[in-house]
């Protein structure tokens, strides 16, 4: 079996570079790929950031993603603080090499593995010595800058979906049930919108603004607009809602599934003197999101 191990949060394109060498790899040696991951997150478990890490896939969107690369098998353990306290040495032996049979292992150039956190020079030395060949995947930059799960979080919580975009090698997406709300959408502005309840609370939510997105549901693809945020103009208060206005759209999708891909954020969120004026901006926004309908086809 040939192996890599990790997290791997929004598999990423520094991921794919190390998924592509597994993948490879295995071929060449008339073998299987296999991806061993984790869940929940480390820091989730070691209350390390717990309380403001967010996520960039749930674990379902990780393991779609990673089949979807080529792996053969993805397994997945779960993260408890005994597993933490493992040494590289014990997580390679007790669990690669002797409960999934690994013969390869590939590595990332930043993997960090067990309570010694041995970086991916001591972790190939650990490896060679139980008997693992190891090949080790270099560095994916964009733009000059190395790509990491933390810089795509922080590209998407401050609304750049499009740079986070380049680095995740596709664009970001929610999913979850669609809500009911207050209905003002549709009864009083003329934008009826489809409230998001996700599905994974864990999941990273953009910034604060508005989108352009493309939106699935009942089994088809749309365009449309979607509003992240407290909805000043509305109300006063500090919940936030992911409410979407599917272009050309007027079918009662409550309670059915909703994916938005973020495309583009088109402005922040706003206070507007009267719903008069939310209403006008909308209809700009709307003719502005459509206009960029082509550079998307």
């Amino acid at each position: 079996m040939v192996v890599a191990t990790g997290f791997f949060d929004g598999v990423h394109t520094g991921h794919r570079l190390v998924i592509e060498q597994l993948v490879k790899a295995a071929e060449n040696n008339g073998d299987e790929s296999m991806v061993v991951t984790f869940w929940p997150h480390p820091r989730n478990v070691l209350q390390l950031e717990a309380r403001t890490l967010r996520l960039l896939n749930s674990l379902p969107e990780k393991e779609a993603i990673l089949k979807s690369l080529g792996v053969d098998h993805v397994e997945v353990i779960r993260f408890t603080k005994e597993f933490g306290a493992l040494t590289t040495g014990q997580y390679l032996k007790e669990f690669l090499i002797d409960r999934y049979g690994a013969r390869t292992i590939v590595l990332g150039y930043d993997n960090r593995m067990g309570c010694d956190a041995a970086d991916a020079a001591s972790v190939a030395e650990t490896a060679r010595s139980l008997g693992l060949e190891v090949i080790t995947a270099p560095k994916v930059t964009s733009s000059g800058i190395d790509v990491s799960s933390t810089k795509i979080r922080a590209r998407i919580a401050e609304g750049d979906v499009a740079g986070a975009s380049v680095m995740l090698g596709y664009d970001y997406s929610l999913f979850g049930v669609v809500v009911s709300g207050e209905r003002i959408g549709r009864n009083v502005l003329g934008f009826p919108t489809a409230n998001m309840q996700l599905y994974e609370p864990l999941k990273l939510v953009p910034a604060n603004g508005v989108y352009f997105v493309k939106v699935g549901t009942l089994g088809k693809s749309f365009y449309g607009m979607c509003n992240i945020g407290t909805r000043p103009t509305v109300r006063e208060g500090n919940s936030v809602t992911i409410e979407t206005n599917i272009f050309d759209f007027d079918e009662d999708i409550y309670g059915l599934d909703i994916e938005v891909t973020f495309l583009r954020k088109i402005r922040n969120e706003t206070r507007f003197a009267s719903f008069t004026q939310l209403k006008a901006q909308l209809a700009r926004d709307r003719y502005y999101c459509k206009s960029m309908i082509p550079d998307f086809l």
